[in-house]
């Protein structure tokens, strides 16, 4: 198993150009192996066939040169075949024949006595229009090819049957099957070449386009994520070209916000760093009590810290936004947790507190749940007045859970509105930051969700309160 994943990464790790190129010369190579096999054995039964024919010519020669006396069983053959009459037949004196004429019963008639005599059958349907069978074995300890054909002999003084053998060495047929398998390979060799080139050839061309790529994106600069212009790019890479813009943008879309949060950390904490200062002076010049100069020092620290935890959270929305798709928490459970957490708060402010929830899970990840309810409910407790009502409800309505936080304040004007959910556009500069509802609109468009704040009026049209709305897609 380890070998075989090593083998696939070690694959993986090559080149696309080398992909390309051993992926078709070697299936290429291999067909053309099988078919110079094929070819071969098809060109050496092709050959075979030929130099049979041969041998079964050089038979019908001998046949025409028997006599009989007598009558089937009592015939009496006779045979006056010279061997010269079988040189004809010998191409270029590269093989040698031989020849054996007998009777039935395997008597020699004439010929090479020490040609073993034929034991086989006769083919059901033989390859010529004659009694003939041919087979390989052995003569004077060289390989030889045989025919043996089955000629009736008539005249006028009997009728019988000859078994006339012709056997002839292998060395003509080698050398032509020799000859045969070096042209076919040469051919298959060149045929190779020429596949190998224009495969080369269109390779090299097909991922030209790649190259000119890499080199485009080597060549930028490291600030540089505008989107790649590959207009001419082939089919097959515009989806890796588009895909790449896309990361590229959101790239870009996390660099400006880390600069932006930057820039906004950097002025929002100058300023109370700044009366930090003065408060420190003062506190040392004495011009305030030692315990009236702490306490609004302390103040000013907790606001500086609320500021700061506030602005790492907002980072770290868009940092869990990049990041892969959550699990499925259920809300009312975070609701709860967080409302037990800020009970204090409550009891401080003597609000007459009321929470009701469903069951509702939603895909989010927990700390992003957890962060919406925490401001949303701090928000609701600072803007409602002490031992007014404050009520949490969260209830599943189709796909969607809505959360609504209705607190007994003031509500918000038209103008503050249209601002309110922009960081550090807080509605109250003595006692926020300006960065909760900030906070609680990244939370929601991160979930695929969306929060409102809506004015709660009485029958008179008088604003009596504060709703604060927040929907997200319950989880399938």
């Amino acid at each position: 198993m380890k070998l075989r994943r090593r083998a696939r990464t070690s694959w993986r790790s090559w080149s696309l150009r080398r992909q390309l190129l051993v992926g078709i010369l070697v299936p290429t190579l291999l067909v053309i192996v099988f078919n110079t096999w094929s070819l071969h054995r098809k060109a050496l039964i092709a050959l075979n066939t030929a130099y049979d024919r041969t041998l079964l010519a050089s038979a019908k020669i001998i046949s025409e040169e028997l006599d009989v006396t007598g009558y089937d069983d009592l015939a009496e053959l006779r045979a006056t075949v010279p061997y010269s009459a079988l040189e004809a037949f010998e191409a270029d004196n590269q093989s040698r024949m031989f020849y054996r004429v007998s009777n039935m019963q395997g008597e020699l008639v004439s010929g090479f006595a020490e040609l073993p005599v034929w034991h086989g059958t006769i083919p059901a349907r033989p390859p010529y229009a004659a009694l003939v069978d041919f087979y390989d074995t052995t003569f004077r300890d060289q390989p030889v090819r045989v025919a043996v054909l089955l000629q009736p002999v008539a005249s006028a003084r009997g009728r019988g049957m000859a078994v006339i053998q012709v056997a002839e060495t292998l060395e003509l047929r080698e050398a032509a099957a020799l000859q045969i398998l070096w042209d076919t390979m040469a051919r298959q060799f060149l045929l190779i070449c020429v596949i190998a080139l224009i495969a080369v050839l269109v390779v090299q061309r097909a991922t030209r386009p790649v190259r000119q790529l890499s080199e485009s994106i080597q060549e930028r600069s490291e600030d540089d994520l505008s989107p790649i212009d590959a207009a001419a790019a082939p089919r097959e890479l515009q989806p890796l070209v588009d895909a790449t813009n896309d990361v590229m943008q959101r790239l870009s879309h996390l660099l400006e916000h880390q600069q932006r949060f930057v820039r906004d950390a950097s002025h929002q904490l100058r300023t109370p760093l700044a009366v930090l200062k003065v408060q420190v002076q003062s506190a040392l010049r004495d011009d305030l009590p030692h315990r009236q100069a702490l306490e609004e020092i302390g103040g000013t620290v907790d606001r500086a810290t609320e500021l700061a935890n506030q602005m790492l959270a907002l980072a770290k929305v868009e940092q869990l936004r990049q990041q892969s798709q959550p699990g499925a928490v259920r809300w009312d459970v975070v609701l709860r947790d967080v409302a037990l957490d800020v009970s204090t708060l409550i009891a401080q402010r003597d609000l007459d507190f009321g929470i009701l929830t469903a069951a509702a899970p939603v895909q989010a990840h927990e700390w992003m749940l957890r962060e919406l309810c925490r401001n949303l409910l701090h928000n609701a407790i600072r803007h409602t007045p002490e031992h007014a009502t404050l009520n949490v409800s969260l209830q599943v309505i189709g796909n969607e859970a809505q959360l609504t936080v209705s607190d007994s304040g003031p509500g918000i004007g038209d103008a503050l509105a249209s601002r309110l959910f922009q960081p550090f556009s807080a509605g109250d500069v003595r006692n926020g930051s300006g960065l909760g509802l900030a906070i609680c609109q990244q939370i929601a468009h991160a979930l695929d969700g969306h929060i409102a704040l809506i004015n709660r009026r009485d029958a008179t049209g008088q604003i009596v309160g504060l709703d604060a709305v927040v929907t997200l897609p319950v989880a399938g």
